[in-house]
């Protein structure tokens, strides 16, 4: 064995000074022939090829290799670790399973290092993301404020609106034109000065567009004040969602990110409650006293988010990989310079993430388009989840409630608020326990579940309201209230988790800020067209417009099946490869058997 190995040195000790990622290769070769021999008898060694054979595929690597792992090749042929004597061994074992597994590493990590869940730094992670779940909130609050204000007398008399028609569709829809102008501010914020800055920027808006609102006379300052509102949350709402998701323990990202959306309903409760609670004033208090609320959440986020750590992918790509390691083993490897999670992200990191890549360019939105993966990253998923939310009918529910349940019989405020308060609160419990099975059952799973059913709900909706239109029947009315209840319950358990969750997952670094601007606008835009058609509709055609809902949600079901990659499972940088694959959705797909199988070979090389 020694005689073969040193002929074989002398014959490529050339090419180890010429070529780096060979010289890595021979480190490799070298490595596993010489646990061979320490395991294994000489002799049978080298009469059992089959053995040999399965042990000497090489370990690859891109041209990128990671800061913190660096592996030589003396002129003597003798590799090296970052200058030890011995293998670095969590470093093979991080090689191991990112190469030559054929499985997401993750989830071969993540059964040899267990997550101490309750640890201090875990704890402080939870806290962190907590705050930043506040973006969530504001626009929570903000669409429950909206849709319920409409149904209040003093607010009509003062504005000039009611429930349905083209002036409410106008007061409705500004929100979303000033998000759909905040799409070119979003990347240079976010991308260029930090996420934090971004969150900042947003929370200062917000206040702006609630005192704005909040001292409105007249419908043309009241506008001024939504348009604010809506630059502001959409940056906020990008801004927030790329910082939890970068920042977020790997193996929880799912959970803690679909928990990020779910504060949506908090904000929702808190603006029902508010409203029930001023809905006994006969005069501008009724809508001034939940105007004014909805300042709290920003004057609680602007000032804190600074009190926490920048994105680790942030410093990572701008120089400042010292600072990037230190918040992952904080964070992610609980005080362990050497655990698997932090020495797979650096290696990820340093392999995937690029030093000059497009999110330094402010005005270069070429990322979202220049590849396949590129348009199967950016449009295919991240926007098609952010459009089609706006088109299952949940949105109408939200906004237009009270125009809702007209078409049930039913019109008195007091009894209109009640059932949101209600509809608020079940819908929140719901995308809360959605939100912890994001990471069991799957992404994808959840969403075509959620979207045939509400098909199928929608369905329900159209026999009782239309029961109630042509037989003026009562029973019929009560059990479309049931339907409303149902949607909204449906629809957060899956969507409202996957709304901030699945976009800001599939798009890569560079792509995430103005990737996470674009999926807005396209929110925002399908939402716009809800705000001008549906209550237009509803005066129009009344119950027969959910016939549009029940044929969205069906195709919707569909499109998810054929077209959406899973992401459970998954470190952002590991889906860069799965979208490039031919078919990312299957790629996206791995079996149980063989993790299991990844699990025990990593394991072998992690503790020989």
């Amino acid at each position: 064995m020694k005689d073969a190995t040193a002929k074989w040195n002398l014959g490529i000790a050339g090419k180890q000074k010429a070529c780096p990622l060979f010289s890595r290769l021979v480190m490799a070769y070298k490595y596993i022939l010489t646990r061979l021999t320490e395991v294994f008898d000489p002799n049978s060694c080298i009469n059992s090829n089959s053995t040999l054979q399965a042990f000497l595929s090489p370990i690859q690597h891109t041209s990128k290799a990671s800061p913190y792992v660096d592996m030589t090749a003396s002129e003597d042929g003798k590799a090296s670790v970052a200058g030890k004597d011995d293998v670095d061994r969590p470093a093979v074992a991080i090689d191991a399973a990112m190469h030559r597994t054929g499985v997401a590493a993750l989830e071969v990590i993540k059964r040899l290092e267990p997550i101490q869940t309750t640890s201090k730094r875990m704890i402080q992670m939870y806290i962190i993301c907590a705050f930043m779940f506040l973006g969530s909130t504001m626009g929570g609050f903000d669409g429950s404020l909206m849709g319920n204000m409409l149904a209040l007398s003093s607010f009509q008399k003062q504005f000039g609106a009611s429930i349905v028609g083209v002036q409410t569709a106008f007061i409705s829809s500004m929100y979303q034109i000033g998000s759909v102008c905040a799409l070119p501010f979003i990347g240079p914020l976010t991308d260029t000065w930090g996420r934090r800055v971004g969150i900042a920027v947003g929370c200062l808006l917000i206040t702006m567009g609630t005192i704005i609102q909040g001292t409105s006379t007249a419908l043309p300052q009241y506008l001024a004040g939504r348009f604010f509102l809506g630059f502001g949350g959409c940056i906020a709402n990008v801004a927030c969602p790329s910082y939890v998701v970068e920042f977020a323990h790997p193996v929880y990202r799912g959970v803690i990110t679909g928990l990020y959306n779910c504060c949506y309903y908090l904000g929702a409760i808190l603006a029902a409650a508010t409203l029930r609670g001023s809905v006994h004033y006969n005069d501008n208090r009724a809508w001034l006293i939940p105007t004014w609320v909805q300042l709290v959440f920003p004057v609680v986020l602007l000032p804190t988010c600074y009190l926490f750590p920048e994105s680790p992918r942030w410093f990572f790509v701008h120089g400042k990989p010292d600072k990037c390691r230190e918040v992952l083993v904080r964070y992610h490897g609980n005080g362990n310079p050497d655990s698997l999670y932090v020495q797979l992200q650096m290696r990820e990191f340093g392999e995937e993430l690029q030093m000059d890549g497009a999110d330094k360019r402010w005005w270069d939105y070429r990322v979202l388009f220049n590849s396949r993966a590129a348009i199967y990253r950016a449009i295919l998923c991240a926007v098609a989840v952010s459009a089609f939310s706006q088109w299952t009918g949940q949105s109408g529910v939200s906004y237009f409630l009270p125009a809702m349940l007209s078409t049930t019989g039913i019109t008195d405020s007091t009894t209109v608020l009640n059932i949101n308060l209600g509809i608020t609160l079940t819908s929140g419990a719901a995308a809360c326990f959605g939100a912890s099975l994001m990471d069991w059952f799957g992404r994808r799973k959840m969403l075509i579940t959620c979207c045939a059913t509400l098909a199928l709900l929608w369905a329900g909706m159209l026999g009782g309201t239309g029961a109630y239109y042509e037989h003026d029947s009562t029973a019929a009315a009560k059990l479309s209230i049931v339907f409303v209840f149902l949607i909204g319950i449906v629809f957060s358990a899956a969507y409202t988790p996957l709304q901030a969750l699945y976009p800001v997952e599939c798009l890569s670094y560079e792509q995430r800020a103005k990737g996470m601007a674009l999926q807005n606008m396209a929110g925002n835009a399908a939402a716009l067209v809800n705000q001008f058609a549906f209550p237009i509709a509803l005066g129009d055609i009344t119950w027969k417009t959910y016939f549009i809902y029940l044929a969205t949600c069906t195709v919707e079901a569909v499109y998810f099946y054929f077209i959406m990659v899973e992401t459970k499972g998954h470190t952002l940088e590991e889906l860069n490869e799965i979208f490039k694959a031919p078919n990312p959705r299957l790629a996206s797909l791995a079996k149980l058997e063989k993790v299991e199988e990844a699990v025990a070979q990593t394991q072998a090389l992690k503790s020989a």
